[in-house]
């Protein structure tokens, strides 16, 4: 059996630090990128007897845990009901220094299957562990950091394409930082949403939020309800098919046109139609830095003209369709993105995969220019782009 404390200095109370792991999206914010995780049920929060089963993956299998020990403000446990330890028993405890800033202690009992036999492998266990509280402790410090230092609002945010790798890491964000969000969601044949999707997190007030709620859409047939858009301070979107998940067949290529142009002009127009009924002031529309094309060694920045080719010609088009907005007095900010680098989707997964099998190499010469952005600065990014009103047009991400 093993035991184990991390320790976190906060950089603010202990009260702030709680609020923040109770909030939905914490689990998915914690979790790490090296590891992937799924949830595949859950009940409750972090107050006594909810539960939640994740998906661990080959060799561990389905990790079932259960909550207990509920202190406001103190404390909170997880146990272990079925999973691949024999043990384990997590203890989250929070307390302030005489200095005003709070602590967070991590303390583990755990046990191995099959002891003494498993004995061997418990220091693999205590590295892995040693690595995901590092790695959940920088995680838990910026995402606090960052709510002290912005202090802004709770605000309400729209997001399209929130079922995608990016949507749903954005909304994990949104929510831990205090922010509520409304998913858009493809419209059934009866005008309702599709799959039903509740809307997650807790304003920085930590008043109650209000009911459940999703935006139903129709972004081919260029459907949404002005109405819908009501309430809301500010849409992200990120809704488009995936430019590297398939061939650039001449109907693939169509088909990514017509999923970004198609949905950011039903999404302008409803924009431009809520707008003077208290409709979002700011729409946050992706692009991308196929923008400028390649351009070799050239510096490029937001002022540069845009280049030639297939995703340059698309990029343009992209932005021009969220113009119905704008003219409507709609904030409109373009982050044109980069690669996004997580071991968890996109690039760096699809790169790392031959390298795990030892059969990576050199990718071309080395002189092809590649720019890239962190998962997590691209969030902060987005974010930024809502709060700073000095921010429209295009910014490079």
């Amino acid at each position: 059996m093993g035991t184990l404390t991390f320790r976190l200095a906060l950089p603010g109370s202990s009260a702030e630090a709680f609020a923040w792991h109770e909030r939905d999206g914490a689990f998915e914010r914690l979790s790490p990128p090296w590891r992937p995780v799924r949830i595949v049920g859950r009940s409750g929060g972090i107050r006594d007897g909810a539960r939640v089963v994740l998906d661990l993956g080959f060799p561990a299998g389905r990790w079932e845990l259960t909550h207990h020990g509920y202190q406001a403000g103190v404390a909170f446990h997880d146990r272990q009901v079925s999973g691949p330890f024999a043990r384990y028993e997590h203890a989250h405890r929070f307390h302030d220094e005489p200095s005003g800033l709070g602590e967070l202690h991590d303390e583990l009992a755990w046990a191995l299957p099959l002891a003494p036999l498993s004995a061997p492998a418990e220091w693999l266990v205590q590295r892995e562990f040693a690595r995901l509280f590092a790695w959940r402790h920088r995680v838990t410090r910026l995402d606090l950091e960052r709510i002290a230092r912005v202090k802004g609002p709770a605000l309400t945010i729209g997001v399209t394409g929130a079922s995608g790798f990016l949507g749903r890491e954005l909304c994990a964000f949104l929510t831990t930082q205090g922010h509520r969000v409304v998913r858009f969601a493809r419209a059934a044949h009866d005008g309702t949403a599709r799959p039903p999707v509740r809307a997650r997190g807790t304003p920085r007030s930590d008043a109650t939020q209000g009911p459940p709620a999703t935006i139903a859409w129709d972004p081919v047939r260029g459907v949404l309800d002005p109405v819908a858009l009501r309430g809301l301070d500010a849409v992200v979107h990120l809704a488009g098919a995936g430019i590297a998940d398939e061939p650039w067949t001449a109907v693939r290529k169509a088909e990514l046109v017509e999923s970004r142009v198609r949905s950011t002009d039903t999404l302008a127009r409803a924009l431009a139609a809520a707008s003077p009924h208290g409709g979002p002031r700011v729409l946050v529309s992706a692009s991308a830095i196929g923008f400028y094309g390649d351009r070799g060694e050239q510096k490029l920045t937001e002022q540069s003209p845009a280049g030639s080719g297939f995703l340059a010609d698309l990029a343009q088009r992209w932005e021009r369709a969220a113009e119905p907005a704008r003219a409507a007095g709609v904030r409109v900010v373009h982050p044109r993105l980069g690669i996004v680098l997580s071991p968890q989707a996109g690039a760096l997964a699809k790169l790392a995969l031959p390298f795990f099998f030892g059969a990576g190499g050199p990718l071309g010469n080395g002189l092809a220019w590649w720019s890239w952005i962190s998962l997590h600065d691209l969030l902060d990014v987005l974010l930024f782009a809502i709060e700073d009103g000095r921010l429209q047009g295009p910014i490079n991400a």
